[in-house]
This record gives C-alpha cells, structure tokens and sequence, in this order.
C-alpha cells in the first residue's frame, strides 16, 4: 500500500500560489486554474501528499470557474469540515493525509450523479495522465478512469 503523506521536501517544492492555496486555505482566482479545461484522462491528486483525489470521469463542467467534480475517486482520502469563513456556512474539502486545502463541497452538482459538485482549487492539484497512471503507482485507479479516444 502506497505512502502518502506530507513532508517539508514537498511543501518546499510548492510555487507560492500552491502553498498560498494548500497551506494557508486560500482560494486562486475563478477560471484561472490549469486544470479548469482539462478534458484528459487521468486522475487528480493531491500536491502535497499525490493521495489520489479526483477522476477525470467525475469531472464536470459547472461553470462556476473551478474545476468541479461529482465525488472523490478515493471517498477516505477527503476530509470534510465546516467552515464559517467569510460570512457563509460552507463545506470546506481538505485531503486526509496531505491536510490541503482544496476547496469545497456543494449540493448543487448534477442530481444523475449524486448530487454532489467539488469546487477544487487547480493549485492544490497534480494531475496523472492515464498513461502515466501505471508507472507513477496509480493503477489500481485506471479502471475508474475513461478509455483514451
């Protein structure tokens, strides 16, 4: 079983929008994110820990500036919390053994598929094409991952 966790070498490594949205519970810009178009297939995981996070067949165009997905490809890597912040009661979504920050959880996604849109931060994400998936320790993944063409 793969070991994820998060270590100083990796939160050295961050770019500072990366640190500034993982460490200090930031949010980037909408429609900013590199991976807000992202149509690939592959699996998203978190940048700090490289738990996997997110499938690209759950991903989803929401149009609320952020990429966005109908549920978490691995449900025991996300931890959900409460948060108060800004004058809203929301659903904050941080990754289990990296503890990033990665956005939150609405209840406004598409009701066909539970319902559920995760409003993620492209700068808390690294994203592992299918081909790569094998080689870089994800393959037990690819079954949940789109066939390429």
């Amino acid at each position: 079983m793969p070991i994820y966790e998060k270590t100083q070498d990796a939160i050295d490594r961050l770019e500072p929008e990366e640190f500034r949205v993982t460490q200090q519970n930031g949010t980037e810009a909408p429609g900013t994110g590199k991976y807000l178009d992202n149509k690939e297939p592959g699996i998203y995981v978190d940048i700090v820990s490289g738990e996997p996070l997110f499938a690209s067949s759950d991903k989803y165009e929401s149009g609320c500036g952020w990429p966005s997905f109908t549920k978490p490809i691995e449900p025991a890597h996300i931890n959900d919390l409460r948060d108060t912040s800004h004058g809203m009661i929301r659903t904050e979504v941080r990754s289990v053994h990296g503890d990033s920050h990665l956005g939150h959880v609405f209840e406004d996604g598409p009701i066909d598929r539970g319902g559920l849109r995760y409003c993620i931060n492209s700068a808390a994400l690294r994203f592992v094409h299918r081909d790569e998936m094998e080689a870089e320790g994800y393959g037990a993944y690819i079954d949940q991952v789109e066939s390429i063409g």
